[in-house]
């Protein structure tokens, strides 16, 4: 089992910064994968941004140039730096584990940080 733990959220003006951290424990080797996931009021949960093992990253075009998702190894912890948000960028932001051992794949969901930005 895969424990993970949000915090970082807030109420922030738009053109400001938040960043996120997600902290794992637990049973955490063969995570391969992690990634930040934002669902907004009315709207299915969205990818945001992911990292592997091996430091490769994706993010969502909303947020391309503005987000930067990191991860340090030492503390099992994942970041999501955000910069000149949007209102659009408001949801609750979910952490998410992708961890495989052997032929079963394992996923695994923080319990959501909410991310408001005031317009």
């Amino acid at each position: 089992q895969v424990q993970l733990v949000e915090s970082g959220g807030g109420l922030v003006q738009a053109g400001g910064s938040l960043r996120l951290s997600c902290a794992a424990s637990g049973t955490i080797d063969r995570i391969n994968r992690m990634g930040w996931y934002r669902q907004a009021p009315g709207k299915e949960r969205e990818l945001v941004a992911a990292i592997t093992t091996d430091g490769s990253t994706n993010y969502a075009d909303s947020g391309q140039g503005r987000f930067t998702i990191s991860r340090d190894n030492a503390r099992n912890t994942v970041y999501l730096q955000m910069n000149s948000l949007k209102s659009g960028d408001t949801g609750v932001y979910y952490c998410n584990a992708d961890q495989v051992v052997g032929p079963v794949r394992f996923n695994y969901w923080g319990q959501g940080t909410q991310v408001t930005v005031s317009s």
